[in-house]
């Protein structure tokens, strides 16, 4: 891959095109047994069926950019209506779509993205977004069937937690705010990191660290806990959650991307 030596955090593009080839292969399958009918419990009023056409079409929109180098935004793709064996066809012809165009891209290619502090390079943005977008509708997958989330190592969730913090919660279009200023602390006790998130009236702000300053409300858990609960995937409840709760309520109910 020629995008092999670009790093993001502690982890390789290569890596997360990896990650994106074997989630994907996860969520097909898991959505194969549960049924396309199912219902998705972790994304209410779905069923397994619009968790393929999404996560699909989401796919052959980041292909696009990849592989044709679109430096401006496009719709999603019309996903077919048609549900069960074609569906799960179109979805994991998609996915292989995908990994391929980023296993294939330059190093230096040239493409639009979004959150433009997520990522040092194009490639990298959208190697990274398709690993985390397909991991979490994995997640997603796997609650259709009534399972327990199979799981991500800490270095992954991470990074997820880091880009859902710094990047999707710093937009304009972020729910997450109070109208007094708030700071709220969030500690991943494997790997160590910490990250400082600062909640007012603007979207909020996150500095990665702990700047000193006293927390109105602590998270504190495992990486890949903090990863799930923080997509809404998992209660973000329980002894990992100090001090102020109703931060933590406010995250549940308005946090969801």
């Amino acid at each position: 891959m020629s995008g092999a030596a670009g790093t993001l955090g502690g982890m390789k593009i290569t890596e997360y095109v990896e990650t994106l080839a074997r989630e994907g292969e996860l969520l097909a399958d898991e959505a194969e047994r549960a049924g396309t009918d199912v219902l998705v419990p972790t994304c209410p009023e779905w069923r397994v069926t619009d968790l393929l056409r999404h996560t699909g079409a989401v796919h052959r929109w980041a292909t696009g950019f990849v592989r044709e180098g679109l430096v401006d935004p496009v719709p999603f793709p019309e996903p077919p209506e048609p549900a069960g064996a074609e569906l799960l066809a179109w979805f994991r012809e998609g996915h292989t779509e995908l990994v391929r165009a980023l296993a294939e891209a330059p190093q230096d290619l040239v493409c639009w993205t979004f959150l433009p502090t997520a990522a040092p390079s194009p490639l990298a943005f959208w190697a990274r977004r398709q690993a985390h977008e397909t991991t979490v509708h994995r997640f997603d997958a796997e609650a259709a069937r009534g399972v327990a989330f199979s799981g991500v190592s800490p270095e992954f969730a991470e990074d997820g937690v880091d880009e859902l913090l710094t990047g999707f919660h710093a937009r304009p279009r972020s729910r997450v705010r109070t109208q007094e200023p708030k700071l709220v602390r969030v500690r991943a006790a494997d790997t160590g990191a910490v990250w400082t998130v600062h909640l007012s009236k603007e979207p909020a702000r996150t500095v990665r660290g702990d700047t000193g300053d006293p927390a109105d409300c602590e998270l504190t858990g495992e990486a890949s806990w903090l990863y799930a609960a923080l997509w809404n995937r998992v209660p973000l409840t329980g002894p990992g959650v100090t001090g102020d709760a109703e931060l933590a309520r406010l995250w549940r109910e308005t946090a969801r991307i």
